[in-house]
């Protein structure tokens, strides 16, 4: 087969080094694809979120097979575009992706359904949102509705710094995608990512993994795309998986092709889980990021495998085969991320480190200049390992951060410290 991955991030690398170990891929393309995707597979250059750019380069590269990696062009229908014309892909509808695209949505199917979820209120206007929280004090959680690239949640500790978000929300901190607010009890617990496949009907649990979101080690500091991430989560066992997959998971994609938007592509649910029991936290429609990194780790090749067989509605045949083992991601990030950093610093020593089933390092923000490698983004590097234990899946992967050779870069040195601990 020829493959496409739309896509520029960490994610896509773990996709794109999964995708190539399978014997049935022939070909693969990555649009854009960034420094390390280019050493494993074709790179080219497309805007990812123009759906008509995306069908004439599956024309003309005689692509089998799409994979779309983010969730913007998922959100504005890139997917739908691929069916219309033919193209067998792997992600959600436009229609069916509003369930990462908009968060009140989300709380409606759940409402309608009658998924375990945070108590919440909707609001188009600040005054409305800061008197709903007056009215229910603190802690809690200020969300953008739409598309905020994993930065749109404020945990806001004090009625006076939920009434900032809301502000900054209202005001165009976030842009359209704070147009609408979604005010939500705070829930205590511990989160965890569980991932599951579906093609429209049958629904095939995929794994575990648990992130990191704050910046600063023990969870301090902002929110982020994620600073590192490990798989798989102990908190999420077998039964408290179960009792997600009963009461919130199944349950909503059957309202989603009950209102005749079935949903097809992988959909990762994160849980606040206390007490053995799960709620949910939000849906994603597509790989969490750098959740995807240590499940293409321990997935291997099986992983496009089962992405065909969710694009063609073959899942109620298919099944993940894991091995007993653990991975786990560091992502070394550029100096001041998540606020303003600095792009362009060279990155060394990446030559030298191994490349293996059970070592590697994918490439988020870089791109090539003049034979060096260099940070082009604020995640930059997602530093990955597996081994039998988790512990030793984490010397693995801080043994190779520390011979990266990076001053403009930095890392938490705790990830995975909850299950360790």
């Amino acid at each position: 087969m020829n493959i496409l991955i739309l896509g520029s991030g960490g994610r896509e690398h773990a996709l794109a080094w999964a995708v190539v170990q399978n014997p049935k891929c022939d070909r693969l393309i990555v649009a854009p694809g960034n420094a390390g995707i280019e050493s494993m597979a074709e790179c080219a250059s497309l805007d990812i979120e123009d759906g008509g750019a995306v069908v004439a380069l599956v024309e003309e590269e005689s692509i089998d097979f799409v994979i779309v990696g983010p969730e913007a062009p998922l959100a504005k229908g890139v997917a739908d575009r691929l069916r219309d014309a033919g193209v067998l892909v792997f992600g959600p509808s436009a229609a069916a992706a509003q369930l990462e695209a908009s968060k009140a949505f989300t709380k409606e199917i759940c409402d309608a359904c009658g998924a375990n979820t945070a108590a919440y209120g909707h609001f188009t206007d600040a005054a409305s949102a800061r008197a709903y929280v007056q009215q229910q004090g603190a802690p809690i959680v200020v969300k953008a509705d739409g598309l905020a690239a994993g930065k749109g949640v404020i945990i806001a500790e004090t009625v006076a710094e939920a009434e900032a978000a809301i502000n900054d929300m209202f005001g165009g901190a976030f842009g359209g995608a704070g147009a609408e607010v979604v005010i939500e009890e705070f829930m205590d617990g511990e989160e965890a990512s569980f991932f599951v496949l579906c093609d429209g009907t049958d629904v095939l649990p995929m794994g575990t993994a648990q992130d990191h979101k704050r910046v600063g080690e023990g969870d301090t500091g902002p929110n982020t795309g994620g600073m590192g991430a490990y798989s798989p989560a102990p908190v999420l066992t077998d039964a408290i998986a179960q009792t997600a997959l009963d009461q919130i998971i199944k349950p909503c994609m059957d309202e989603m092709a009950k209102r005749g938007m079935p949903y097809q592509g992988v959909l990762y649910a994160g849980l606040m889980i206390k007490n053995g029991v799960p709620r949910l936290v939000e849906y994603n429609v597509r790989f969490g990021d750098p959740e995807c990194q240590v499940l293409m780790m321990r997935l291997g090749a099986q992983a496009m495998d089962l992405m065909h067989a969710a694009a063609q509605g073959r899942l109620a045949g298919a099944r993940v085969n894991w091995a007993d083992d653990h991975a786990i991601t560091v992502v070394m990030a550029a100096k001041g991320y998540p606020d303003a950093y600095e792009k362009g610093t060279v990155i060394g020593g990446l030559d030298a480190l191994p490349e293996d089933s059970s070592n590697i390092v994918f490439h988020a923000g870089t791109k090539r200049e003049g034979g060096n490698v260099v940070a082009s983004g604020g995640r930059v590097l997602n530093v990955t390992a597996r081994g039998a234990s988790l512990t030793e899946a984490r010397d693995r992967a801080y043994a190779m951060v520390d011979a990266i050779d990076w001053n403009g870069g930095f890392c938490r040195r705790d990830i995975g410290w909850r299950a360790l601990d």
